[in-house]
């Protein structure tokens, strides 16, 4: 009989407000929201719970925040404070397991299953991390333990802030009954209206709904993913050394622009730091795609598979470009942000040159290669390219 797994899911909360809040205890009874300015027309990274209470919420427009909450504290993002923490939470999960997924600076899964001999249960476990978490960094984080990750990120998620929950085999229907679908992985707000267009508004509904039905109205696949997890089912195992499934930056305006010089010129910037970042990582990608963001917040993407896997500046610009013109052909307009993202990556494979040979993409890869050594040593903006 196999051993059933134990799956804690750590979530820390509102981890950006609450280490500002942290270092600096003026803070602490107040609404703290941090991102980007609202002049510059910023979003919100991470909001307070008592900023949460006027509807404060992550990826929301800075301006719309402090409309709804006037007297909200607006930090700055201070990423390289954020990561500091983050790894002194790491190394606290690192004592219990090796078996550690992140998901993000202030998420993981963990699988305890072969710890319990060691440290006992797996909720016993989970206490002693939160209290561990607590001691080193004045932070709560709230736990979910269950024998799947689905179950587990739900649970860490039903008592926030400073919840611990523990989901098991024979509470579980019990717990699912109870939520509404939106709750379920994969169900987002254009699958939840469908849902509930035909009176599929909890998780005991989607349950009972004939598998006939639910492939009718969602396709095979999503049909018969959101079964298994209404029943609680879920196979998937954490993945401790998770490769990156992408490299992307963006880029807001203060103003929407439609300059194509100016929009040209961003993209280009963009999509050096992304090749800079593949080419620190030994990564190539196999697509790009280009992120456009109307003033109205619709979002169009328009992406190019290249011939081969690349981590070259000129080629990942190349393909930006002719998807940039693709969409400046069908739909152009202002833009309020910009994106270049490369995906479908995999580990850089030296291969043999033969002798003597130059080719060019050998000859640009060198150049890759001076103008990042370049920029070590004296500073990015040492040096800048006309791509």
């Amino acid at each position: 009989m196999a051993t059933q797994r134990s799956i804690i899911h750590i979530d820390m909360d509102a981890f950006y407000a609450s280490v500002e809040q942290r270092d600096n205890p003026k803070l602490k009874d107040k609404p703290v929201v941090v991102g980007g300015s609202a002049q510059k027309r910023g979003v919100v990274s991470a909001a307070s719970y008592m900023a949460r209470r006027f509807g404060v919420h992550s990826a929301m427009p800075m301006s719309k925040a402090l409309r709804l909450c006037p007297d909200a504290v607006v930090l700055p993002v201070d990423m390289n404070k954020y990561s500091r923490v983050s790894k002194q939470i790491r190394e606290i999960f690192a004592r219990y397991t090796p078996e550690i997924e992140p998901i993000s600076l202030d998420e993981a899964f963990l699988d305890v299953t072969g710890s319990v001999n060691l440290f006992g249960s797996a909720e016993k476990i989970g206490r002693q991390i939160k209290a561990d978490i607590k001691q080193a960094t004045l932070l709560t984080a709230s736990v979910g333990i269950a024998p799947n990750k689905f179950l587990a990120k739900l649970a860490s998620d039903l008592e926030k802030p400073d919840g611990f929950v523990v989901v098991t085999e024979q509470n579980k229907k019990q717990i699912l009954d109870s939520l509404g679908v939106g709750k379920l992985w994969g169900v987002g707000k254009v699958t939840q209206r469908k849902l509930e267009k035909f009176g599929i508004r909890t998780i005991k509904q989607l349950r009972q709904t004939d598998r006939s039905h639910l492939v009718q109205l969602l396709g095979e696949s999503a049909a018969q993913t959101l079964a298994e997890l209404a029943r609680g089912v879920d196979e998937r195992a954490v993945e401790p050394h998770r490769p990156a499934k992408s490299v992307s930056g963006e880029y807001t305006f203060g103003e929407d622009i439609d300059d194509v010089d100016v929009l040209l010129k961003t993209l280009r910037q963009q999509v050096e730091e992304v090749a800079v970042r593949l080419r620190k990582d030994d990564l190539k990608a196999a697509t790009v795609s280009i992120k456009l963001r109307y003033a109205n917040f619709k979002t169009l993407t328009r992406s190019k598979t290249l011939p081969q896997p690349t981590n070259t500046t000129s080629i990942l610009c190349e393909a930006a470009l002719a998807a940039f013109e693709k969409w400046k052909a069908e739909a152009f307009g202002a833009l309020r942000l910009i994106g270049f993202e490369a995906s479908g990556l995999t580990k850089k494979v030296p291969r043999q040159l033969m002798l003597f040979e130059q080719t060019p993409d050998r000859n640009q890869s060198k150049l890759d290669e001076a103008i990042d050594n370049i920029r070590r040593r004296f500073g990015k903006d040492s040096l800048r390219r006309d791509l």
